[in-house]
């Protein structure tokens, strides 16, 4: 049973990898023609859109109530950032080092996940923590080449991102993942509403 969820969840991570360098490509060409705050509202709003089915299923708006608001706002308003900073970073550094700094948020999230949530850190997760971080110093290079503005935001919106998934573990115990996505949007829609409407224009065809 052990080996089937190990095996299931690698299965959904090897998902979301591909999933992440897809909106990488789709990111560094969106951000080139329009501004990140109009960027990330298009997403939460087309992404609000395309969850309504799966929140309809799964008993409307009311059935959308949480008893953790601040919690979601909280986890919410670090990942907008670390969001920001991604698509930001984009612009700044070669996609490789990009995607390869940014696999350095499953070491945060291990790190706090030990920290807030109890997490035991045993021998194997250590080791992949070396080999993680062992990865991202053989693709940047320190030393061998300049450490750029870029590399320093991509790892801030890693540290975030890491903040935010033990945000999230800390939700799925009592919110559903529909819920929190859902959440998600709508607070990102809020938190991003003003400053894309000051740099809005119509996006190219």
């Amino acid at each position: 049973m052990i080996e089937q969820s190990i095996s299931r969840a690698a299965f959904w991570m090897a998902g979301s990898i591909v999933c992440f360098v897809i909106m990488s490509v789709a990111g560094r060409t969106a951000t080139a023609a329009l501004d990140i705050f109009q960027v990330m509202e298009m997403r939460s709003v087309i992404g609000w859109l395309m969850l309504l089915p799966l929140v309809i299923r799964a008993g409307g708006f009311r059935a959308m109530r949480t008893s953790k608001p601040l919690r979601h706002v909280a986890r919410n308003m670090v990942h907008y950032a670390g969001q920001y900073g991604w698509l930001h970073a984009l612009a700044l550094i070669p996609l490789a080092e990009l995607v390869s700094i940014e696999f350095t948020t499953p070491i945060w999230t291990a790190l706090l996940a030990t920290l807030f949530l109890g997490e035991r850190m045993n021998r194997a997760k250590i080791i992949a923590i070396g080999l993680g971080l062992a990865g991202v110093l053989i693709i940047v290079r320190p030393g061998a080449a300049p450490i750029e503005v870029g590399h320093l935001v991509i790892l801030a919106a890693a540290f975030c991102f890491g903040i935010s998934f033990v945000l999230t573990r800390s939700l799925t115990a009592t919110d559903s993942v529909v819920k929190i996505i859902f959440w998600m949007l709508i607070i990102q829609s809020a938190i991003g509403l003003v400053p894309a409407i000051a740099v809005w224009q119509t996006p190219p065809t």
